[in-house]
């Protein structure tokens, strides 16, 4: 860093905008509010497809968090508005006006591609349950159930229960329909019904595994993300003239991995992850932190720091400091209810003991 005065340093880091008041977590990230993230179910086997990540979660149980394995997503099926299996096995990855039907997601096997019956489009959700798909019209209050989305055949449309209207996220399989409920002071629920005649649904609660897989679950488990600026080092000129300075700055910068290595202990990560079980721990924690404070982010893009393992590093900062006065270094963090994830790269300066006041990285896209 080139020698600089301090009133120049002052002027600079006094430019910026002061981060927004951060607000109550109210749950994970609604279906209306993604892309690509989905819930789908067929047989034993229970479904959380994360396009955004590249990959898909599956289950025997939810509640329970059994037989987590997660695989990687294939191209051509990534980016769907809606996913859902069917009791013939395939799956089917709905895109506009048309549908994708393959039998593996991992591979895009024997994929072939129809378009949507005009009655079937446009719909807020879509799942199967037993030999029917469903299409929920979130605004018209109501479900319409057919036995085809090409031909829109056996067709039966009925209001929706008012206790199915709310799910954030809709799956079914051959015996029950679930949803996933609002959050509530009981935490991130699932309701399970035989039915959409069924008034008196099974609530169950997602295992803290799985939460950690859904888009807002991470900082349910793990508190909300805050950015902050921390003290590095401060220098004292007591003299009456001004002083030309030579510091070594030393800092921590990097990924404090072993303070959420444990989201990856339930997790049986397949070989089509090609980032691994640490890489994905990575793109969830970079998710979770782009998310809006409402959903316990921090709308901060932190995909390009450095996230490899935090170790020390040192640079070389020169400055002319006036008579009688102070400048403080300061890194900025970013981190998990108390527990400090990350640690950037950039040092920034002020004359007095308050922190900076602007954002050192990049607002995440909305």
């Amino acid at each position: 860093m080139e020698q600089i005065l301090l009133f120049l340093l002052v002027c600079i880091c006094e430019q910026g905008l002061s981060a927004s008041a951060p607000v109550e977590v109210h749950g994970i990230l609604p279906k209306s509010k993604t892309k690509g993230v989905d819930f789908c179910g067929v047989d034993k086997y229970y479904y959380i497809v994360r396009s955004d990540l590249g990959c898909y979660l599956r289950s025997t149980n939810f509640n329970a968090g059994e037989d987590l394995e997660i695989f990687g997503l294939h191209n051509a099926v990534r980016g769907g508005d809606h996913y859902l299996a069917h009791s013939d096995d395939l799956f089917y990855v709905i895109k506009g006006d048309s549908y994708r039907r393959v039998t593996n997601l991992n591979a895009d096997s024997d994929s072939v591609v129809y378009t949507l019956h005009p009655n079937c489009q446009n719909g807020d959700h879509y799942f199967s349950h037993d030999k029917y798909f469903y299409i929920i019209f979130k605004k018209k209050g109501v479900y319409r159930r057919v036995t085809n989305m090409h031909e829109d055949l056996d067709v039966v449309q009925k209001p929706l229960h008012p206790k199915a209207k709310d799910g954030l996220y809709y799956w079914g399989i051959k015996d029950h329909i679930y949803l996933v409920k609002p959050n509530s002071k009981w935490g991130v629920e699932y309701h399970r019904m035989d039915d959409f005649s069924n008034a008196n649904p099974s609530t169950f609660s997602f295992h803290a595994s799985v939460l950690n897989f859904l888009p807002g679950g991470v900082s349910i488990n793990h508190g909300k993300a805050f950015g902050v600026w921390q003290p590095v080092k401060t220098v004292s000129n007591n003299a009456k003239i001004s002083v030309a300075w030579e510091q070594q700055i030393v800092r921590k910068v990097g990924y404090e991995k072993k303070e959420m290595h444990s989201m990856e202990h339930n997790w049986k990560v397949s070989s089509s992850v090609t980032v691994g079980a640490e890489g994905l721990t990575k793109l969830l924690l970079t998710a979770q932190i782009s998310l809006t404070a409402e959903y316990g982010g921090t709308k901060i893009d932190s995909k390009d720091e450095a996230w490899s393992d935090a170790t020390e590093v040192s640079e070389k900062v020169s400055f002319t400091l006036p008579p009688n006065s102070n400048i403080y270094f300061w890194q900025y963090k970013l981190g998990l209810g108390k527990v400090d994830v990350l640690y950037c790269r950039d040092l920034a300066f002020t004359d007095d003991s308050k922190p900076p006041t602007f954002v050192p990285l990049p607002s995440a896209a909305d």
